[in-house]
């Protein structure tokens, strides 16, 4: 053991507070600091005993490891007195590519779908052999002799290149992030083909996607999807209120019927792709089948509560794609049921590049409704208005505001979607909690 404190900056971001709580699960003292206010991944850093602390330079002192969480620069308080006193500091990035070198590394990257098949995959695996974890909803797990390490890799700034995994899944390609990537979409191609050749033994892409279809590498790529010519092949699939099943055939040949408790076409992807991870390490079929029929989802993906009359799903879609691929979920599950989409933009550059994605993946809702846009730490304001978005919906798009929740107390036995990477969660408990106060008996 090394004889140090690993200080977290930015300890409650939901990368940041995983690999936390995977150090300490490894025996190593943990500590970090943030801002004061209340977030999700708070409760399992404290369950953990790990000691949070408000940001200070006065937190800073000999006998320090500095790990830098991706939202910060030098000139932050505590980096800046890391600095001065010569402290090792490093950043997340490369505390995890140190970290997964030591096992049988899967890293997930894509621009959708990444945290749910990382969960998937995690859960998976867990169950058949000893594996570490690291999911970007904040949910770690450090175990010594592991023998797999699945974590998110993702591709904003390029932070992903600081990993060299066994294999790669590639959920989709996608253009998101435009205040980085100002190449387009052939600039976030290049960065995924750059950590596919990164890639050891093999690299799982979803066969539809015909940006992750142009990546060339020298490790093995198989292509999972729906379709004939993927070498990892779902058919027959039967999409109900319980989950989806389906036959599952790699390189021509059946292995077996699967079955998931998940909902939307996209989660028979996710779980193609974990399927095919588990073919290559050779792990039995129907302990793969067995363990992912009991999975029961990652935080912040399609959460699910009652209250009174309505069913309240909590996501984080903050993209067009994201966004029709929850809904889809839903009327799957809830085929009966009428779908209202609460949605919060998240950042202006996002929102004024996509607006037209985002009008037509949100009309697939009965109705919409927004909240204001999110901005960034490092995007406080923009010249676009999330009015700006609802005039281009069919749907409603009317812009809701916290102190006025009103308008959705209109709906009964509805599916109440809120939708959002930002705080829409505040929407959705002063929402709640208008119907809990007219329905006190019903909860």
């Amino acid at each position: 053991m090394e004889n140090t404190v690993y200080h977290f900056v930015g300890i409650k971001g939901t990368g940041m507070s995983a690999l936390a709580l995977i150090f300490k699960d490894l025996g190593y003292e943990v500590q970090g600091s943030d801002i004061d206010k209340y977030t999700f991944t708070q409760r399992g850093l404290e369950q953990a005993g790990i000691k949070i602390l408000s940001f200070d330079e006065e937190n800073i002192h000999e006998g320090l490891t500095i790990v830098k969480g991706n939202a910060f620069n030098d000139d932050q308080v505590e980096i800046r007195k890391a600095k001065d006193l010569h402290l090792p500091v490093i950043t997340y990035p490369e505390l995890v590519g140190k970290l997964v070198s030591e096992y049988t590394s899967i890293g997930i990257a894509g621009s959708h779908g990444k945290t749910s098949t990382t969960g998937l995959l995690a859960h998976t695996l867990s169950g058949i052999a000893k594996t570490s974890y690291l999911i970007g909803d904040g949910t770690g797990k450090g175990i010594k002799d592991a023998k797999f390490f699945v974590f998110e890799a993702d591709e904003y700034r390029r932070h992903f290149l600081a990993y060299s995994p066994d294999y790669l899944i590639i959920t989709n390609i996608d253009f998101d992030h435009p205040d980085y990537f100002f190449g387009g979409i052939n600039d976030v191609v290049d960065a995924f083909e750059s950590e596919a050749r990164k890639t050891k033994k093999g690299i799982f892409i979803w066969g539809e996607d015909k940006h992750a279809k142009s990546i060339k590498a020298d490790t093995p790529i198989y292509t999972y999807g729906l379709n004939e010519s993927d070498y990892i092949r779902a058919t027959n699939i039967k999409r109900t209120v319980k989950g989806s099943s389906f036959d599952v055939s790699i390189n021509g040949e059946n292995i077996g019927n699967f079955q998931v408790p998940l909902f939307g076409e996209h989660n028979v992807l996710n779980s193609l792709a974990v399927i095919g991870v588990g073919h290559m390490e050779k792990l039995d079929h129907s302990l793969i089948n067995r363990e992912l029929q009991t999975f029961s989802g990652v935080k912040r993906r399609f959460s699910e509560k009652k209250i009174a009359d309505q069913v309240i799903i909590d996501d984080y879609a903050h993209h067009p794609q994201e966004i029709k691929a929850t809904i889809d979920a839903a009327r799957q599950k809830y085929p009966d049921k009428k779908i209202i989409a609460v949605f919060q933009p998240h950042t202006y550059t996002r929102t004024l590049a996509l607006m037209d994605d985002f009008a037509k993946s949100l009309d697939l809702a009965d109705e919409v409704y927004l909240t204001n846009i999110f901005g960034s730490i490092r995007e406080a304001h923009g010249d676009i208005t999330s009015k700006d978005l609802g005039n281009k919906i069919h749907k409603g798009g009317n812009v809701l505001t916290l102190d006025d929740m009103s308008p959705l107390l209109e709906y009964h036995n509805t599916v109440m979607i809120f939708m959002g990477a930002g705080d829409v969660q505040k929407y959705e408990t002063a929402y709640e909690q208008l119907l809990s106060t007219l329905n006190p008996n019903q909860q």
